[in-house]
């Protein structure tokens, strides 16, 4: 009853398959480009060059955003601290005070 009934082998669809597609590029050869035909200079290699080049003023305008969000995250996560803690104090401020009236309540009967 609580055993799990598989189909047989015969009855499963196949798998479906994809092409394979490199996601590096292949690596450099010793040998020199091929020329294209009806051109005369050869192809040139792709740079090692990395995408992404920043300039001085690219530079300061990512360390002031850098600074900024952790400034922004910084008085977010500190005003939850002060109230979580606020919330805190007040519950217990009037935990006390109806343990007061309770005791009162008590003592005059």
């Amino acid at each position: 009853m609580f055993t799990p009934k598989y189909p047989t082998p015969d009855t499963a669809p196949p798998p479906a398959t994809s092409p394979v597609v490199p996601l590096t590029p292949p690596a450099e050869s010793s040998t020199p480009a091929v020329p294209v035909p009806g051109s005369s200079a050869p192809v040139p290699a792709a740079s090692a060059r990395p995408a992404v080049q920043l300039t001085p003023a690219g530079l300061i305008t990512v360390a002031a955003g850098g600074t900024a969000v952790v400034l922004i995250v910084g008085t977010v996560l500190v005003s939850m601290l002060l109230a979580v803690a606020l919330t805190g104090v007040s519950i217990a401020v009037c935990a006390v005070v109806l343990r007061l009236l309770l005791k009162d309540l008590g003592t005059h009967r």
